[in-house]
């Protein structure tokens, strides 16, 4: 099932105490705040660490959640807010002469060939800086929408924001995107935009 189709008795179960229960939830919530972590982390955050401490602040914080039908959006926030600190720290650490961590963690590809995993992994690697390079707002939209094919609503849902005010992020953040891509010789379609990233 998808993770946001955690049925919320489920929830409610994991937050009364019920083993099996919080770990339905905890296996559902793992790779979406991996993705996240990854794809809104950016190269000076380690991903693997980041997901496993807000997994960590998911088992602490679970039996707080009221309404168990708002664990995606309560999820997202939660690591969105570990995220934001995360790269807070990364840019004092940068500051004050400490080590800029990571290259970007590749996700495993089920074998097309080593010349082919090699441009794949530029082309990822380069989409994902020029991501970086957007507004917040814009790349986590993108990210949302393009990169894990959420509709407007959902998105809207996970950030506590109108649809409209989702589609219009959208439009610029594409707009932007493709004018990065553009600018470092990388050919996107106009339908395709962030969808790379997902690939």
């Amino acid at each position: 099932m998808s993770w946001l189709d955690i049925d919320p008795a489920v929830v409610a179960a994991a937050v009364d105490g019920d083993a099996q229960a919080l770990d339905r939830v905890v296996q559902a919530s793992l790779r979406p705040v991996l993705d996240w972590c990854i794809r809104l982390g950016g190269p000076t955050v380690d991903a693997d660490d980041l997901a496993h401490d807000v997994i960590v602040l998911v088992l602490r914080k679970l039996d707080g959640l009221r309404q168990p039908e708002r664990y995606p959006s309560w999820l997202f926030s939660l690591t969105r807010r570990e995220i934001v600190r995360r790269r807070r720290r990364a840019r004092l650490r940068a500051l004050f002469g400490g080590p800029l961590a990571q290259e970007l963690r590749d996700l495993p590809d089920p074998d097309p060939g080593p010349e082919v995993a090699v441009v794949r992994r530029r082309t990822a690697s380069l989409l994902t800086e020029l991501l970086h390079r957007l507004p917040e707002a814009q790349r986590v939209v993108l990210v949302l929408c393009d990169a894990e094919g959420r509709s407007a609503s959902e998105a809207a849902a996970l950030l506590g924001i109108p649809p409209g005010t989702v589609k219009s992020r959208l439009r610029l953040g594409r707009r932007r995107f493709r004018a990065l891509a553009a600018s470092s010789g990388l050919d996107i379609e106009p339908d395709a935009d962030a969808r790379a990233l997902g690939a």
